[in-house]
């Protein structure tokens, strides 16, 4: 009898940071997401209903829990995305995203398929995008 497998589900994005306390605080104070756990190896937060979780470790000790090395730079190949309800919202997050530290790598602008987008970098360099569905 073939064993049941479970459909894969991400519970928590856990991100490489080079200093725990400048991220801890842009995330935590800056975009205004609640801490859930707080060690002085790692940091989670609440994320809201339906989210995963946003986990904060040091990146050597990620990279080496993962068996990995931690050195690496540039483009990683993973994005992280907020879908927001309206325009406004994308403006208010990129907005809010500068001003805790964030670089707006990507101003907002409608799109191709008719929504409304816009990318910023974390001070680590982690990607988000910020985008309304279209009207």
């Amino acid at each position: 009898m073939k064993a049941q497998t479970s459909t894969l589900q991400i519970t928590s994005v856990v991100i490489g940071v080079k200093d725990l306390e400048r991220a801890k605080k842009f995330y935590g104070e800056g975009i205004g997401c609640p801490i859930d756990v707080n060690s002085p190896a790692f940091v989670s937060f609440k994320l809201g209903d339906g989210s995963a979780s946003l986990g904060l470790y040091k990146r050597e000790a990620l990279a080496a829990d993962a068996g990995v090395e931690p050195a690496g730079s540039g483009f990683t190949g993973m994005t992280l995305h907020y879908i927001v309800q309206s325009t406004q919202q994308v403006d208010e997050v990129l907005a809010q995203a500068k001003s805790a530290g964030a670089i707006v790598t990507k101003p907002a602008q409608k799109s191709q398929w008719g929504g409304y987008f816009g990318w910023f970098s974390d001070p680590d360099g982690y990607l988000w995008k910020v985008a309304a569905p279209a009207a």
